[in-house]
């Protein structure tokens, strides 16, 4: 394992703008650069390198990071492979972490498995390849199917024969317990073993980097399955991949469009007849990551599954899958060809254009979801219309906060016969607030305004009766029963006005395609925490001078917890500017996510000329709510003795000098 520390010496050294230009061309755009995002198809500019805050941001599409997190995903690279390249450009030798003997040898064996069944996968796709030379039944399938030399040679395609243990030929040890687990072979309960693909087109399957991490095979003749794939493997998941995406890399780039289909075959044979941007699910449903993957690849996807019912089901599959992962600022489509064709034999028998004519014919998602939704219930009944609403409220409760979901709703409203009203008040009560981790309506100051009632309760029952040393005609008075008059707005630079929100799912709808779409209950974030939060990750460099005062300060402000977790974070990495405090994060946490959500607005945000000041004037807010919670503590206990009360006047002193300083630092 990589260092922690020595991530963020790499991070301090590395300049994220010089890494980026390598692969994109970057003009100057203010204190920023600016250039084509290399994640998403766009015309106009929206991909921004901040040199002073050593990350990147996509207004398009939402992708940031640093640039570890560049190579990562623009290149492929695994992490250490982006943390090697990185640290070899600026001279920089790689330490490992002191690590026992046992977690050296664990991570040495992963890395040799990996490399082992690549290997594996390898040696076997050379064998697929000349038993395809060999084969004239299996050329002439594929002749028969329209495909050339030339297009099998591109994706490799090869033939398994019918030797029920052909790579014992191949394979030195074909009792190598690799050629099971990396699927070539199968084991049978009795010991015995025979290859797993038997008289089958190949196709090997990779992943981005173009490395064959699995094998898809179509048989020519009678026999179930049509498609057989690969098992689960250390390095293949069906979850995961897209057959065509590598090939389809730059084909989709030009086109700005991504297509989906059901079979290798699909993917094959619209490359064939000049359609290259094809790609497929491998004989699984679309899954949240496929999206994810697709979306990183475009940001328009036609969805092109056989006529069928069963691709009309594999349709409204994939739709669900979408609908989490929705943004305003992408097009997600699906096309139902006749019932009898699916896109290898439409475009076969119609041509490229009439195919293109179809694609640019297709539904929207919105479209599709309608449609789909209103054939499935009696609409001209009370009963049929109620079940309608009862059956889309939890696809419309997915759906992030976005104006595509207002509009859906409005058009989904009038297929219920609903006004929009009427349709949000119904899926209110369904989709309470406290799902998102936020406090039931009617829950925030319902402590505090019972604990005021009883107070003032406390306090007159008090005033009544007298007390034993007591002032029984002691009224509290002073700043501490009125608001303060300082404007919280006044926070310069960071106000919610000026800054958008602080908000967490702010820029959701965009990073929906990079990040998990599970659901998580995530902490509230106070206003002030907004403030300081946003401060600290404009101007990291501040933890370097703070007091043990000030941290005990926080420690006992409430909900600063995140804004504690960052100042941890920032002491602890030695990060020093937003990219390396990115990079450090754990992107699943709620800082992660906080931080990932606001990436937009960082960037935007200009250095403040007095963040020290900023700072400590933040604080003295901070300990003002504090003394005066104080205050409120000792009313609700009835200030019933002479200790309370002096103890009332001394807070009304320093609450009312407080806000002197505040006045005078706001007034400079």
């Amino acid at each position: 394992m990589i260092p922690d520390s020595f991530i963020q010496d790499l991070l301090a050294r590395v300049d994220v703008a010089d890494v980026v230009g390598r692969y994109v061309q970057l003009k100057k755009g203010g204190i920023n650069l600016l250039g084509l995002c290399p994640f998403h198809n766009e015309k106009s500019p929206s991909f921004t390198v901040s040199p002073t805050k050593q990350f990147y941001h996509c207004f398009g599409c939402g992708a940031h990071g640093s640039a570890i997190t560049f190579l990562i995903e623009h290149t492929g690279a695994s992490f250490p492979e982006a943390v090697r390249t990185l640290a070899s450009a600026v001279g920089m030798s790689v330490p490992e972490e002191n690590r026992s003997p046992g977690q050296k040898a664990a991570t040495a064996r992963r890395r040799e498995e990996v490399s082992a069944h690549t290997k594996v996968l390898e040696t076997a796709q050379t064998h697929y390849l000349a038993q395809l030379r060999e084969t004239p039944a299996a050329i002439r399938y594929l002749k028969q199917r329209g495909l050339t030399g030339e297009i099998a040679k591109e994706f490799g395609l090869g033939w398994a024969g019918s030797d029920r243990q052909a790579l014992a030929k191949v394979f030195t040890r074909y009792d190598d317990a690799l050629l099971v687990e990396s699927g070539l072979v199968i084991e049978s309960e009795d010991g015995r073993r025979y290859d797993r693909f038997r008289e089958r087109v190949m196709f090997p399957i990779r992943n981005v980097k173009g490395e064959i991490v699995g094998f898809g095979g179509r048989i020519i003749g009678k026999g179930e399955p049509k498609y057989l794939n690969s098992p689960e493997t250390p390095v293949f998941s069906k979850g995961n991949e897209l057959y065509g995406l590598f090939e389809a890399r730059t084909a989709i780039r030009a086109e700005g469009c991504v297509i989906v289909v059901e079979g290798y075959m699909d993917v094959v044979g619209l490359a064939q007849l000049g359609v290259r941007n094809a790609v497929a699910t491998l004989g699984t449903a679309t899954t949240p990551v496929h999206i994810q993957k697709l979306l990183r690849s475009s940001d328009k996807i036609i969805f092109s599954f056989d006529g069928d019912g069963a691709g009309r089901r594999a349709a409204w599959r994939a739709l669900q899958s979408c609908l989490p992962l929705l943004r305003d600022d992408i097009s997600i489509r699906f096309l139902f060809l006749p019932t009898e064709h699916d896109p290898d034999s439409y475009i076969r028998q119609f041509g490229e254009e009439a195919f293109r004519a179809c694609l640019a014919e297709s539904d929207a998602l919105s479209t599709f979801f309608l449609n789909e939704l209103g054939s499935r219930h009696a609409l001209k009944e009370v009963e049929g219309r109620s079940a309608l609403v009862h059956e889309a409220r939890p696809l419309l409760a997915l759906i992030p906060q976005i104006t595509l979901k207002i509009q859906l709703q409005n058009e989904f409203a009038r297929l219920a016969q609903l006004t929009p009203e009427e349709l949000t008040a119904l899926l209110e009560k369904e989709v309470t607030p406290a799902l998102m981790g936020l406090p039931a309506a009617g829950q925030l100051g319902a402590g505090r305004a019972a604990g005021a009632a009883a107070g003032g309760a406390s306090g007159r029952a008090a005033q009544g009766r007298g007390a034993k040393g007591g002032d029984a005609s002691f009224s509290p008075s002073g700043p501490a029963s009125e608001e303060f008059s300082g404007d919280e707005q006044s926070f310069q630079g960071y106000s919610d006005a000026t800054g958008g929100g602080f908000e967490f799912g702010r820029s959701a709808g965009r990073m929906a395609g990079r990040q998990p779409a599970a659901r998580v209950d995530r902490r509230a974030v106070a206003p002030m925490a907004k403030r300081l939060l946003r401060l600290l990750l404009t101007h990291p460099e501040l933890v370097d001078v703070m007091g043990e005062q000030q941290l005990e300060l926080l420690e006992r402000g409430p909900h600063l917890e995140m804004v504690r977790e960052l100042i941890v974070l920032a002491q602890a990495s030695g990060a020093r500017h937003v990219g390396a405090l990115i990079q450090a994060a754990d992107p699943g946490a709620d800082l992660g996510v906080l931080m990932a959500s606001v990436a937009e607005d960082l960037m935007a945000q200009e250095p403040l000329p007095n963040p020290q000041g900023e700072w400590e004037d933040a604080l003295r807010r901070i300990e003002l709510e504090s003394l005066k919670s104080e205050q409120e503590a000792l009313i609700a206990e009835g200030l019933n003795n002479l200790q309370s009360q002096q103890n009332y006047r001394e807070l009304s002193s320093r609450i009312t000098r407080l806000i002197r300083v505040i006045e005078t630092s706001k007034a400079r």
